[in-house]
């Protein structure tokens, strides 16, 4: 499978996730950028989670849908279910559409910022969970790549 190259202006691989991407600040998104998208790819998916929640997995924003010619998604995407230059958002285990940002209870947690390069545009409804995307996503990942951010509260 090929790799996607993942990275955001505001943190590097590995790297704290600056406050104001967070609930502790303005819980707006953190520009993501990629490179190495196949030219076959007819759609881009996108999933932020973080594997080190009490609970397990705890799914910060599911994206699907976005054009293949984009190469990046902006700082403070809104929260509407469609956006304006191309993807659709699905459910977050916050119960919302859109972003949310770190929140952990305790600790340093890692947020995984993880981008698919899909055959098919998905067309599914606005407001999906992730499992219900990697369901659809199953078959038709052409590659993927993923970003790593740490952020705890003191």
């Amino acid at each position: 499978m090929e790799k996607i190259k993942v990275w955001s202006s505001a943190f590097g691989d590995g790297g704290l996730i600056p406050p104001e991407f967070t609930c502790d600040g303005a819980d707006m998104s953190p520009p993501v950028e990629w490179s190495g998208i196949p030219s076959q790819a007819q759609s881009i998916a996108a999933i932020v989670d973080d594997s080190d929640a009490p609970g397990g997995d705890w799914v910060h924003w599911v994206i699907y849908d976005i054009p293949p010619y984009l190469e990046a998604i902006q700082a403070g995407v809104s929260d509407s279910p469609k956006l304006l230059r191309g993807g659709v958002q699905g459910k977050t285990d916050f119960g919302k559409i859109g972003y949310g940002g770190p929140c952990p209870p305790r600790g340093v947690h890692r947020y995984f910022f993880k981008i698919y390069a899909l055959d098919i545009a998905l067309r599914l409804k606005p407001g999906i969970t992730k499992k219900e995307l990697l369901e659809a996503m199953k078959g038709h990942i052409l590659a993927e790549g993923a970003l790593m951010g740490r952020y705890g509260r003191s």
